[in-house]
């Protein structure tokens, strides 16, 4: 190998565009031009001195890291794309300079821990399956959730083709339960509380691995700590 030589999906995760799967999925797209040539193979071996560009936008191969909690608000979408009127949460960053990104998603209606950074590696480590980090999520309802509801969600259902199954169950008060997951496949815990019966009301993730979104205002972030960054891992 090359001297300082890395994979083109390596460097782009490096320098704050995306997490290292994601990275390589816009590759794949024919977004990634290396020295004004699309390239679509993850695994070419660029180096400083090539110009990597996304979407026709140089990036820089070295950056300051940065990380960022916030409680998003329902309503943001969690993508960097821009349409008209729809709200990103890129949109509450105004004045970050970095070229961000979320860490994982929330789906538009849902509210609550996530995490925001420039760094594609840190981005992998948190996502990554071999991690097992937990999920929590507060559930209200528009009813009293009775024994019956706790066992049906705690029994499981299939979600994308897969059978899912929540860790933990708890309920809270009258309409109100905690969910906490492992895998956190998209609309997880809706389809979990639609297959006991239950309608969503609202949805909030309050906890990542070790790390508690607290009392947080809807809408504010705010840098993470380093002890923060590695409650996530515990």
């Amino acid at each position: 190998m090359e001297k300082n030589k890395n994979r083109l999906s390596k460097i782009l995760a490096a320098a704050g565009v995306a997490s290292r799967r994601n990275c390589e999925e816009i590759i794949f797209a024919g977004r990634v031009k290396v020295n004004g040539e699309v390239c679509k193979i993850p695994q070419t071996m660029v180096g400083p001195k090539d110009v990597i560009a996304v979407d026709d936008e140089k990036i820089k191969q070295t950056r300051q890291k940065v990380y960022y909690i916030l409680n998003k608000p329902p309503g943001y979408i969690c993508t960097n794309a821009k349409h008209h009127d729809t709200k990103i949460v890129m949109d509450l960053f105004e004045g970050v300079n970095e070229r961000l990104f979320t860490i994982g998603r929330l789906d538009k209606d849902t509210a609550g821990l996530l995490l925001v950074t420039n760094d594609g590696h840190f981005a992998n480590e948190v996502i990554h399956p071999s991690q097992n980090i937990q999920k929590e999520y507060l559930v209200k309802t528009n009813q009293d959730i009775s024994d019956d509801h706790l066992k049906a969600i705690a029994s499981g259902t299939l979600v994308e083709g897969g059978f899912v199954k929540p860790i933990r169950v708890t309920k809270v008060r009258k309409g109100t339960v905690k969910v906490v997951i492992m895998e956190g496949k998209k609309r997880e815990v809706r389809y979990l509380m639609e297959a006991a019966g239950l309608k969503v009301f609202e949805l909030t993730r309050i906890r990542l691995g070790g790390l508690i979104l607290g009392r947080m205002p809807l809408g504010s972030w705010r840098p993470l700590t380093e002890r923060e960054k590695k409650l996530i891992f515990e």
